[in-house]
């Protein structure tokens, strides 16, 4: 199977992004690269004030599908819905009552057959 074709980085998301180290950066970019391989045609809005880049289907809350945050560390790939996703590999993260997460400590973390299924998932539970 081909990869979709992922558009470059904008240049708000460049700008977000070069707040933080180059090893986040870089697995910002990873994780972006595998949401929008997920997620075709996804839209990409760049948050500052959450310190957040989410993705969806449209500019609503509602349609928030996943969103990427960066730490001084790692990232997370938060998932809106995630207490409502299958998770056989144990890997979501995370207490609160709808949100749950996955963090990227690693480039191929990024990669992983669990946050696909979990992509997967989560664009299926928002097709309904």
């Amino acid at each position: 199977m081909t990869q979709p074709e992922i558009t470059p980085p904008s240049s708000e998301l460049e700008s977000f992004l070069s707040q933080y180290s180059p090893g986040v950066r870089e697995l910002a970019l990873a994780a972006r690269r595998a949401v929008l391989a997920a997620l075709p045609g996804a839209v990409e809005m760049v948050d500052p004030p959450s310190k957040i880049v989410a993705y969806g289907y449209g500019k609503k809350y509602a349609d928030l599908i996943c969103s990427i945050a960066p730490y001084s560390g790692h990232v997370n790939v938060i998932f809106s819905r995630g207490v409502d996703l299958p998770d056989p590999q144990g890997v979501l993260e995370g207490s609160g009552k709808r949100a749950r997460h996955v963090k990227i400590r690693r480039p191929e973390d990024a990669g992983s057959p669990a946050l696909q299924e979990l992509l997967q998932a989560a664009l299926r539970l928002y097709r309904g």
